[in-house]
């Protein structure tokens, strides 16, 4: 591409030099930097881009982009252009880079800290169990069709982003849904995206390592809501305080969601167990195969957004029914000397007292609930004591171990999780570092009727201890001791 059709997609401070030239390859990655290039000098949270600028430019770069006027040259012997802000003009060159793909689906965006997995995945069953080719990008894996992607990001970053919607427009998708995180909000990897759509999950304590207050962590999920276009859809829930926050100045048609409150969007259970739940949807019976009300508020939700975009609704009840849970979110394993597991992904405070509040309902009277669950590494150490007292509180036995410790100690993860414990609640509770161990323990100790909670990695099929990544996988463990 002609770097002067290229860069109309950004509005220059500055170029200095020729834009009459061929762009072999766009890059923010200088390792990647060959003949004919553009290079985008993104600052990064911790590497700063500009300061490859000249290696990138002796490799052969044909133009740079860059935001810090102190990086320009005396002497050009590259093309620069000087933008505001690198990271989002990485996001408009890479929509433009692949030729707009965004622009060639209907794009759906679902944000918010619980629930963004299980609504973007169901989504993309129901639109193709209903006969429409669609694409999904998640943090468990992004699909291309049938075609299943790696994810290594929640959201990727914007050349990925861009590359992985141009395939699903290539191989005659007409949806996408995709997870979108407050990281990739504030780091513009969604610049350039037309969204056709939002939906807003439930807002709880997370990310604070990186966004320093709530406040902000708020305000960036919002940005997605703020810059729908007229024609676009939102759908909230109001059951979080968020919720009305989430769509305040927003251009597009606001919809709402409730299990407790007046709303487009209503439903409440009839029946629960561990294989499924018998809902009212909008006055509507329907037995689906998930389970918790926080999955409600997601059926809600996937419902809600399916309407607005046309489908009738007996036949989006229909495929509710069949649709069963994403991988490591309340997933049950049935252990052959009578007690069950839950397997899931809770890794917030906010996520672990709904999993545990949604076993204790269901699971028989009398029966204990053992709960495995630990904290990452080199995260958001406030929610640590958190998760420990709500853990603890929910259950007859606590079991405290490891999940990802990364660069961290595992027994200082640990220290910091115990703080938030009485030296009553600390006698009575377990800590076992082995994650292993730990699972093993409360298979052993596991009666008939109880129920087992292991929280906090649930579709992670590997560990990182030190910087390493080992295979680990919490499904498999349980397997092993529940001799199934």
């Amino acid at each position: 591409m002609i770097l002067s059709e290229l860069i109309q997609a950004i509005k220059p401070i500055e170029v200095i030099g020729s834009t009459d030239k061929e762009i072999n390859q766009l890059h923010f990655d200088s390792r990647k930097i060959g003949q004919g290039d553009l290079f985008v000098a993104q600052v990064g949270t911790a590497v700063d881009g500009h300061t490859f600028i000249d290696s990138c430019v002796a490799k052969g770069a044909a133009a740079v982009v860059l935001s810090d006027r102190s990086f320009l040259p005396k002497e050009a012997n590259a093309t620069y252009i000087l933008v505001d802000n690198t990271d989002r003009a990485l996001g408009l060159l890479a929509s433009r880079w692949y030729g707009e793909p965004s622009k060639q689906l209907t794009l759906i965006g679902v944000t918010g800290t619980n629930g963004k997995t299980t609504i973007a995945t169901l989504l993309y069953k129901l639109v193709r169990a209903m006969g429409h080719k669609a694409g999904l990008l998640s943090t468990v894996v992004n699909y291309i069709e049938d075609e299943a992607v790696p994810a290594t990001h929640t959201t990727p970053d914007a050349l990925e982003l861009n590359g992985l919607l141009r395939r699903m427009v290539d191989a005659g998708c007409e949806y996408a849904f995709m997870e979108v995180s407050s990281h990739a909000i504030a780091q513009e990897r969604i610049a350039g995206l037309d969204f056709d759509g939002a939906l807003f999950t439930n807002l709880t304590r997370d990310h604070i390592d990186y966004h320093k207050t709530f406040d902000n962590y708020r305000d960036t999920k919002k940005r997605l809501f703020d810059g729908l276009k007229k024609s676009a859809f939102a759908v909230t829930n109001k059951d979080d305080k968020n919720g009305l926050v989430m769509t305040q100045n927003c251009k597009a048609a606001v919809h709402t969601y409730s299990t407790r409150a007046l709303a487009d969007y209503k439903a409440q259970i009839l029946e629960e167990g561990f294989d499924g739940m018998m809902l009212s949807i909008n006055n509507k019976e329907v037995f689906v195969p998930l389970v918790g009300r926080f999955n409600v508020s997601n059926l809600l939700c996937i419902y809600g957004a399916a309407l607005c975009l046309g489908f009738e609704e007996l036949e989006v009840l229909r495929v509710l029914s069949t649709l069963k849970p994403v991988n490591g979110r309340f997933e049950t394993i049935h252990s052959p000397k009578g007690w069950t597991a839950i397997v899931d992904y809770a890794h917030t405070p906010d996520a672990v007292d709904n999993v545990i509040q949604t076993i204790r309902e269901i699971k028989c009277e009398g029966a204990k609930l053992i709960t495995v669950v630990g904290c990452g590494g080199n995260r958001d150490k406030g929610k640590r004591p958190m998760m420990a007292q709500i853990a603890k509180r929910g259950s007859e036995q606590l079991i405290l171990t490891s999940d990802n410790p990364r660069d961290e100690e595992p027994q200082d993860i640990l220290r910091d999780m115990t703080a938030g414990l009485t030296e009553e609640e600390l006698r009575s509770t377990l800590v076992i570092e082995d994650r292993a161990a730990a699972i093993q323990t409360a298979c052993t100790l596991a009666q008939k009727d109880d129920v087992i909670l292991v929280a906090g990695k649930g579709h992670e099929d590997y560990q990182i201890i030190k910087g390493v990544k080992h295979h680990f996988d919490d499904h498999e463990v349980v397997r092993k001791y529940a001799n199934i």
